[in-house]
């Protein structure tokens, strides 16, 4: 193996962030084959070398890559000085000392990766990967064709003009726009600021896939390691992770959910899939409806509990869970509820409470398409 710096090394090690170990590194707490070494520039095999801090050989940290489906309310830093939930509350469990790549505003949902391969987050990061990012934006105002091109094409900010981006108009809901979003570039505060600049400013939003990755079969605030499959693909895309984890690494094996209760958060049961799907008392699943999406086809929330599809589980713009949370398909209905796991009133958001607007959000046709639910009359 090649050889790196020293405090790259040591970051991969989980001791400390690069920036921390160059101090660590001046201080003169490092030494390699017994040699104390305090140049910023020096380098080392993590192979061959024997690298010690304090006087404590290092080993390389398992690497670990997962995705978050992030709820609205939750600030995607490890700290946040105001008090606020942080993905930091929501991937306690997560061994290793990881962190987020890149981020999403407080009050935008969706797909977040977090790994400890400082390599696999700055390649996803790099503007020249232009890794591909999609979002179902809800906007204020009835875009037209004409407006729909302009975002394709660029709009321009204050900082430049945004590079010409895939995007979908979905339905409108009366005055209000839904369109589908993918863009290659990741300036802070992008899409709103798109909207604030073309004269529709932005409701709701949500990632719903980065770098191919998606958060099916997450409700807000779950979590599950990369497949090793979506792994791969990412390595033939953008050549990274460098170094494929073991087999037993990857796949997804643990989901685990935090919810909000009363400002805290509190961790709920984890669940391994892989296990449940193998247990002979797995969930039977629920039968498709008519006008289900075709298999394959994304799937957007479906509005409020009381009002979605089967085959969704959670608003795709859900905000950090509170009150009790829905049985699982196959489970009981709580006191209250019904078969599908609608809680009644009693029961936290319930199935009275609309999620996404006065319209209900998006809901796939018989055709494959989407369309906006309207609220019942």
């Amino acid at each position: 193996m090649a050889t790196e710096r020293l405090q790259k090394i040591l970051a991969r090690a989980g001791v400390a962030s690069r920036r921390a170990a160059e101090t660590f590194i001046v201080e003169g707490r490092v030494r390699v084959n017994g040699k104390i070494i305090n140049e910023l520039g020096a380098k080392a095999d993590p192979q061959k070398d024997k690298i010690e801090l304090d006087g404590k050989r290092l080993s390389a940290e398992t690497a670990v890559y997962v995705v978050l489906h992030k709820p609205r309310g939750v600030v995607s830093t490890m700290n946040d000085p105001e008090g606020r939930l942080t993905v930091k509350d929501l991937l306690k469990d997560v061994p290793g000392r990881i962190y987020p790549i890149g981020r999403l505003d407080f009050a935008t949902s969706g797909v977040l990766l977090a790994t400890n391969d400082g390599d696999f987050a700055e390649a996803l990061m790099h503007p020249r990967k232009a890794v591909p990012k999609t979002y179902v934006v809800k906007v204020s105002g009835a875009m037209t064709p004409a407006d729909v091109d302009t975002w394709r094409t660029g709009v321009t900010l204050d900082d430049g003009k945004t590079l010409p981006a895939k995007v979908s108009l979905l339905r409108y809901e009366g005055d209000k726009t839904w369109i589908e979003l993918t863009i290659r570039e990741g300036r802070n505060q992008q899409i709103r600021r798109m909207g604030d600049a073309t004269g529709f400013p932005v409701m709701r939003l949500a990632r719903t896939s980065f770098a191919g990755v998606t958060s099916d079969r997450l409700r807000p605030g779950m979590w599950r390691s990369l497949t090793r499959d979506e792994l791969q693909a990412m390595k033939a895309d953008y050549g990274v992770p460098k170094r494929m984890p073991h087999a037993e690494q990857t796949g997804g094996t643990l989901v685990t959910e935090t919810r909000r209760v009363r400002g805290r958060p509190q961790r709920s049961a984890r669940v391994d899939n892989r296990r449940a799907a193998e247990s002979p008392h797995a969930a039977t699943p629920a039968p498709a409806r008519p006008d289900a999406p075709a298999e394959g086809a994304p799937r957007y929330g479906g509005g409020s509990p009381g009002r979605r599809g089967y085959e969704v589980r959670e608003d795709w713009g859900g905000g950090a869970r509170r009150g009790h949370a829905a049985p699982s398909q196959g489970e009981p209905a709580a006191a209250g509820g019904d078969s599908r796991g609608n809680i009644g009133r009693g029961g936290g958001r319930g199935g009275q409470t609309r999620t996404t607007g006065t319209g209900g959000g998006l809901r796939g046709s018989s055709d494959g398409s989407y369309r906006i639910s309207r609220p019942r009359k």
